[in-house]
């Protein structure tokens, strides 16, 4: 394999599919090896010959973090510009409070702390919406510290979550999930009562829960240039979500569309705020209304990036060409290419897609060789990460057998 020398270097952190999906981006760009900083021994990261991984306990500390990534600054700075990617909201929230210091060393291509403590606190978020006049689910906010009275007046089933992502991955209670979905006051109220015996002390929110199973979800990736102008949309149709406990929601099989009123609708309001940077949304087609509701904005590069490349219009090209280079941007690329990505099996769609134009579409791109698995790249395959695959495709058969909802398949 080999590799060609550039000005700058990408720091990632992190050492799951969605660091590997940026570290193969770059390579696939620019034949570049980046550094891969994480708290794995194992995985696609570690496995790859596309990086060089550091291994550091505790990584998603700011104790640990900020003195590792000086450390490195230190080392590597002398002749790069080092460019620092997070592979989690907790990442990216340390890479942002402690920008002014990073800075002696890295480029580091997020917004600035208090446009991000208005926007990812999901209640903010709605908040802006609203005055904005774009859709957005149904929505009661609970405060933890207050124990809010629960006045919500839609109807059962509904939807619960985190308002602040960042300070819920550091809390640990019984039946902790990313997403739930209760049936019921009690089932709800129990939750609550163990979140508060937790260290997490914000609020959480309570919606309506749209009908409609995981193909109504969509993700949009935007970029915004140096002066805040949408330059990029990449829209996915979602086929299917993971349904694990502590992932429940991450699109994992993602079709490429066009629909340029979402993404109008999103660049009136990252144009509103002044964005800079990726951001990622997540949104669901609702069908009693036929609008599309925004639930929430991710200020990186998700777990489902690749998506985004391997439809042909490389994700961190953007960045390199805008934070490095100081490129020049005009105009609005939307991505239009038909493709699949996905990092479940054939099986799997197969099995539990249930829109069967939607499965469909995704046979016929499988036929067609427009489809993707990030974590298959053939230069970068050897016999052990081959078996990693198998193993890691056959797992992702066992999840779906254990947790996707009962007689839901094929129905």
């Amino acid at each position: 394999m080999e590799f060609k020398e550039y000005d700058f270097l990408p720091v990632i952190l992190g050492g799951d599919i969605t660091a590997y999906s940026l570290v193969r981006s770059f390579y696939e760009e620019y034949q570049i090896k980046s550094l891969a900083v994480n708290m794995s021994r194992g995985g696609p990261v570690v496995m790859s010959a596309l990086c060089d991984s550091l291994y550091y306990d505790k990584l998603e500390t700011v104790d640990v973090l900020i003195p590792t990534l000086m450390e490195i600054g230190e080392k590597y700075s002398k002749n790069k510009k080092l460019i620092v990617l997070g592979c989690g909201d907790w990442y990216v929230r340390i890479l942002i409070e402690n920008k002014a210091l990073l800075s002696k060393y890295y480029i580091v291509p997020y917004i600035d702390e208090d446009l991000m403590n208005r926007i990812v606190l999901k209640d903010k978020f709605y908040e802006i919406l609203e005055e904005l006049h774009i859709p957005y689910p149904k929505t009661f906010v609970y405060d933890c510290k207050e124990k809010t009275p629960l006045t919500y007046d839609f109807e059962y089933p509904i939807i619960a979550k985190t308002a602040n992502s960042a300070l819920y991955h550091y809390a640990k209670f019984e039946g902790k999930k990313k997403v739930f979905c209760f049936n019921s006051k009690a089932e709800l109220e129990k939750m609550l009562e163990n979140l508060g015996k937790s260290s997490y002390d914000y609020k959480f929110l309570i919606q309506d829960r749209i009908p409609g199973d995981d193909s109504g979800m969509r993700v949009l990736t935007c970029y915004c240039d140096s002066n805040s102008l949408v330059r990029f949309a990449a829209l996915g149709h979602t086929l299917l979500e993971e349904h694990t406990p502590s992932a429940l929601g991450n699109p994992c099989a993602i079709i490429n569309e066009v629909d340029m009123e979402v993404v109008n609708q999103a660049q009136v309001f990252l144009e509103h705020i002044g964005y800079v940077g990726y951001a990622n949304f997540d949104l669901k087609y609702d069908p009693r209304d036929g609008k599309y509701k925004f639930f929430e904005i991710n200020i990186r590069l998700g777990r489902s990036n690749y998506y985004v490349t391997g439809s042909g219009f490389n994700a961190v090209k953007y960045l390199v060409d805008d934070f490095i280079y100081g490129k020049e941007f005009t105009g609005l690329t939307v991505a239009d290419r038909e493709h699949l990505f996905t990092f479940v099996p054939k099986y799997v769609i197969k099995k539990y897609v249930r829109d069967e134009e939607l499965k469909a579409r995704a046979m016929r791109l499988y036929k067609e060789g427009k489809w993707s698995n990030p974590i298959i790249y053939k230069p970068d395959m050897t016999p052990k990460r081959w078996a990693y695959v198998a193993a890691y495709e056959l797992n992702q058969i066992k999840k779906f057998n254990e947790y996707y909802p009962r007689g839901a398949e094929n129905a």
